[in-house]
């Protein structure tokens, strides 16, 4: 098997290796799985650098949260899967690798009749977007969602899944091309900040009530400007930090108007749903595929072995969409 591996944090580029090792074999109650594709996330990156999580990881370590893959050997006691079922492994890390073992829970069944790439991508991101708009707090119809980083995969999901819910969106990026391709994928708000912008001004005036939520990808000030913007009660819900910045906040808005600061992580969610919860998720995300409502971009594929030249395309600016590695 081979599998992508970091020794020491520092640029993707530069500590990402890969090695070759004995195919493992599965214990009672585990599936090996031979992953087809794997996705290449920012959190992946920012792990490899040591930006992410709550605690530093365990090195030597092997990055990668989303993939595809056929189960190819089963342990004993395994009762939901079976040898030649596609499945899309689950996991804090771990899956930059053609050969991966895991507990049949975390192994759920693919959709089936979808695209392998699509269906490796269906998860993170998507389940992210989902979850955020209909976990965090009550929204009904009609309500605004304010976003920073709109174009981005999970920005351009978020408007996508917040048209079918029937939330409108207010969608925040910083250059004015792109506001024709978010208009198409059904925001109601397109708003450039430039920098020049009074950002709690602009949301105001593009909307005729205030959003009640707000979500953050950038960090740093932006998080105050969105949280300047919303109702009292309102919330900031902070997945990611772009930025590299700390999030600030006024205390006007969190004494006086009751705003409410909260992170979501898709992978501490995964680690406390119950079966019925990811079932719910597994069912919705799987009807949007089939419909194309979650289709997510491709930007570039590479095969796990030029792993390098992967993850340098994963962090330039201006993608148009992800980068996914094969197994071959």
């Amino acid at each position: 098997m081979k599998r992508a591996i970091f020794h020491q944090h520092g640029n993707p580029q530069d500590v990402i290796d890969i090695i070759e090792a004995p195919d493992p074999k599965p214990g009672p109650g585990e599936v090996r799985v031979r992953n087809q594709v794997m996705t290449i996330n920012p959190a992946d990156l920012l792990t490899i650098e040591g930006h992410y999580g709550a605690e530093a990881v365990t090195l030597p370590c092997t990055p990668g949260t989303g993939a595809y893959g056929i189960v190819d050997a089963v342990g004993d006691g395994v009762k939901r899967l079976a040898i030649g079922d596609a499945v899309l492994p689950v996991g804090s890390g771990g899956l930059w690798s053609d050969t991966v073992v895991l507990h049949e829970r975390m192994a759920p069944k693919a959709p089936e009749n979808t695209d392998p790439e699509q269906a490796a991508m269906m998860r993170a991101n998507p389940g992210t977007a989902y979850l955020m708009l209909t976990d965090l707090m009550a929204l009904t119809e009609g309500d605004w969602v304010a976003q920073n980083a709109a174009n981005s995969s999970v920005g351009r999901l978020i408007i996508r899944i917040a048209r079918t819910l029937g939330l409108r969106t207010v969608n925040i990026v910083r250059r004015h091309d792109l506001t024709d391709q978010l208009t198409a994928d059904g925001a109601d708000v397109v708003i450039v900040d430039d920098g020049t912008i009074d950002l709690r001004t602009a949301i105001k005036n593009a909307t005729d009530q205030q959003p009640k939520l707000a979500l953050d990808a950038i960090g740093g000030t932006t998080t105050a400007a969105l949280a300047a913007s919303l109702q009292p009660g309102g919330m900031v819900a902070i997945y990611g930090l772009l930025s590299g910045q700390d999030n600030t906040i006024s205390a006007r808005d969190l004494v006086f108007r009751n705003i409410t600061v909260r992170g979501f992580w898709l992978a501490d969610w995964y680690a406390n749903a119950g079966s019925d919860d990811i079932r719910k998720l597994h069912t919705f995300l799987t009807e949007q595929l089939a419909t194309g409502a979650i289709h997510s971009d491709v930007d570039a594929r590479y095969p796990l072995s030029q792993i390098k030249e992967a993850v340098a395309h994963a962090a330039r600016a201006g993608r148009n969409g992800k980068v996914i590695l094969t197994a071959n």
